[in-house]
């Protein structure tokens, strides 16, 4: 019986070709399936930041120019700046929405409490809706200093 199947040349004959072309069709699939996945952009995340301007301010009403950033630097249009009390006081929440530029423009009067030289505002962000931005880690703050 084996030695039947060592002089059958039909199964030898076509197996290394059949096996070359399974290969090559196998590794041209893995490529474009591997190059579809990386295009998807909807399953990163990426975390935004806020550069106050000026990063310090004394008690008292002022202007600050908060900029939306992402990782790379790049400003973030369409996002909600949000402004909390920290450990110095707001009189209440103040919002503002980043214009192309990713900066908005936030009236803030903020206090110290009695014996208090320093505290901070909070910022958060709410990123655009429908992209891939997120604010899940704390924020750069705005220092308030007594003068």
């Amino acid at each position: 019986m084996f030695d039947a199947l060592w002089r059958d040349e039909r199964g030898i004959e076509g197996l290394p070709i059949r096996l070359v072309i399974a290969l090559v069709v196998g590794v041209a699939c893995m490529s474009v399936m591997m190059s579809t996945i990386s295009g998807i952009q909807t399953l990163q995340v990426t975390e935004v930041d806020v550069q106050p301007a000026p990063e310090v301010t004394k008690p008292g009403s002022s202007s600050v120019g908060v900029t939306v950033v992402d990782p790379d630097g790049a400003p973030v249009a369409d996002a909600t700046v949000v402004a909390k009390s920290g450990t110095a006081t707001l009189s209440s929440v103040k919002t503002a929405k980043t214009g192309s530029s990713g900066t908005a423009s936030l009236s803030l009067s903020p206090s110290l409490g009695p014996n208090q030289d320093e505290g901070t505002v909070v910022f958060e962000v709410k990123p655009p809706a429908g992209s891939s931005y997120q604010d899940n880690r704390a924020n750069t703050d705005l220092l308030v200093v007594s003068s």
